[in-house]
């Protein structure tokens, strides 16, 4: 059986900021797509407001998002301690670079970024959006 993964994120109606930042922070190419830019869809059961993002890839090297805007009243946060996304460096450096920079624009260390029990190096930060990336690094690299 050939499959992929690939996280799909519903934004809270800011997806249109959210994907370029993830864009900027690990490069890639953002192919992004709004309501506006689709064709009328009879029979959709909502209307979208304007810029509405109806959907996002993003492919950078290690990793590929994707996502749209959520529509209805009450979204969910997404800021939650039930998921994460974990990105595996292969360097502390790497690894301590991209915390403080997640952390400096407006996000928040959730972990500090130490030796863990079983030997790697763990942590965790919460982007300004709220999606926690918990981040490793194996015990045996520098």
């Amino acid at each position: 059986m050939a499959m992929q993964s690939s996280p799909y994120i519903s934004f809270p109606g800011n997806a249109s900021e959210a994907f370029p930042y993830y864009r900027d922070l690990f490069g890639g190419r953002l192919d992004l797509m709004t309501y506006d830019q689709m064709p009328p869809m009879e029979g959709i059961p909502f209307t979208p407001p304007s810029g509405s993002v109806a959907h996002a890839t993003l492919e950078a090297p290690g990793i590929t998002l994707t996502g749209g805007d959520a529509m209805g009243e009450d979204l969910p946060r997404l800021a939650s301690d039930v998921y994460s996304f974990l990105l595996a460096f292969d360097t502390t450096d790497e690894a301590r670079t991209f915390i403080a920079t997640v952390a400096d624009d407006g996000g928040e260390l959730a972990m500090p970024f130490e030796v863990a029990p079983w030997g790697d190096h763990y942590g965790q930060v919460r982007d300004r959006f709220g999606i926690r990336w918990d981040v490793v690094v194996d015990g045996s690299a520098g």
